[in-house]
């Protein structure tokens, strides 16, 4: 159905024409030749068009109004006396947009379709808003345990606040999760939460995609872009995997954290910024002061707030009411017919490790209903990673000899640089470290990638 239209016009003749335009356009019209009249009317219609040189209230002071009732209905106000000043005035009161006198029916109907176009996606995005929060609403975050109740009582405390934090906890355990959580808790839930993932941006691009750059700055700016943290201005910046940020950057991330400011890649211009600041890690960010890849004050920053999220392995009583969860979702969205979990299926999964946490479980309950063809999932559906590595024979795989340790960590360094073409990131993921933690190595050794 097509919104109600109010006209707000004191000329009887053209408040007519528009009238007759707009109800063989199939809109239903409301009439008032007063913003006074106006005024009640106003929370029964999708739309007002509304004149500025009224008898009485003026349209300017009908949009104050308006506004302070918190009316979600678009304004388009029209006048006679037509100049940029007074554009710019009635868009400033909340005007959606401005129709100068005299004008075609034809100018009058698309300016009112792209205001409404407009309406509409508003009220998506604010149902889409309100889905978001619902979904990270602590209330609907499965987690049982008297650990995962005692993080949901912090999340609470803390969402409020534009502290800076800290989760901790192996892949795979759900801290994204929890700094959506925080974030749709929070009076930022309205502006922007930027996920910035540390080990997927390249090292030689890293600056420039988490502070912005300036025409000019480097080859191939040839405009200027906003980086991440101004994307997240008046919102958080949540950077996963932050052990992972190299030491350059880490003194601008500082200077985020204690000023609140930056500057753009090619720029000496100091921008205020707004922004929460969550971090989260997947390692022991102690350990890695101790070898000198991150530095202690910009830790000292981070962990105002520290939040550790414990393993799955650790908080078994969580298992059964997250695997009830996967297969709901997975019997939607995949349209089996199981719809359960047998007790002897059950038993299996709250007796396995769960290396990868969470996400490992949802990821072996889609794999199992989708093999499944029963109404629920028994015992021999349950389809788990039971490989192992074996384990090293040292017998065998001593240091040569002849060779040193130093010297045969040198080796397996530079195979490892070799194997992953350069690539640092590839080359500390073969061999389990960060990215820090190797680039740390390599400067002692004296070693070029």
């Amino acid at each position: 159905m097509k919104p109600k239209i109010l006209i707000v016009e004191d000329e009887d003749k053209l408040r007519r024409v528009i009238e007759l335009q707009l109800r063989g356009a199939g809109f239903e019209v409301e009439q008032a030749r007063t913003a006074e009249q106006a005024v009640p009317m106003a929370p029964n219609v999708g739309l007002i068009l509304t004149d500025l040189r009224l008898p009485g209230m003026t349209g300017l002071e009908l949009l104050a109004q308006l506004r302070k009732e918190n009316s979600q209905a678009p304004v388009i106000v029209m006048t006679a006396y037509s100049s940029v000043e007074t554009a710019v005035e009635a868009m400033r009161a909340g005007a959606a947009d401005f129709l100068p006198k005299p004008f075609s029916m034809d100018h009058m109907m698309t300016v009112i379709q792209k205001a409404l176009d407009y309406r509409e996606l508003r009220a998506e995005n604010r149902n889409l808003r309100e889905q978001l929060g619902a979904r990270y609403d602590i209330a609907n975050i499965v987690g049982e345990s008297t650990q995962m109740q005692a993080i949901f009582e912090t999340v609470k405390r803390i969402a409020p606040t534009r502290s800076t934090v800290l989760l901790a906890g192996e892949s795979g355990t759900g801290k994204d999760l929890i700094a959506r959580a925080i974030h749709f808790q929070s009076t930022r839930r309205d502006k922007p939460f930027v996920k910035i993932n540390c080990t997927a941006i390249p090292e030689n691009l890293m600056e420039s995609e988490l502070f912005g750059y300036e025409k000019g700055a480097f080859t191939g700016a040839n405009v200027s872009k906003p980086g991440k943290f101004e994307q997240a201005d008046g919102g958080t910046a949540f950077l996963d995997v932050i052990g992972d940020v190299p030491m350059a950057v880490q003194v601008k991330l500082l200077r985020i954290l204690q000023e609140r400011e930056l500057e753009r890649l090619g720029s000496n211009k100091t921008r205020q910024i707004d922004v929460r600041v969550i971090a989260a890690t997947n390692v022991d960010l102690r350990q890695a002061l101790e070898q000198g890849t991150f530095r202690e004050d910009l830790f000292y920053r981070l962990n105002v707030m520290p939040i550790e999220i414990p393993p799955l392995r650790e908080r078994p009583e969580d298992i059964p009411a997250l695997a009830r969860r996967f297969v709901a979702k997975f019997s939607r969205e995949l349209g089996s017919a199981a719809d359960s979990i047998s007790a002897e299926g059950m038993q299996i999964l709250r007796e396995y490790r769960w290396p990868g946490n969470v996400r490992q479980l949802e990821n072996v309950i889609e794999r199992s209903m989708l093999l499944s063809q029963g109404a629920r999932l028994e015992a021999s559906d349950i389809k788990l990673d039971t490989e192992r590595k074996p384990r090293p024979d040292l017998g065998s795989h001593f240091i040569p000899e002849g060779m040193t340790l130093d010297e045969y960590e040198q080796a397996i360094l530079r195979e490892a640089l070799r194997r992953a073409g350069g690539n640092k990131s590839q080359a500390a993921r073969m061999l389990g470290l960060t990215r820090n933690a190797l680039r740390y190595r390599l400067t002692q050794m004296g070693i070029e990638a």
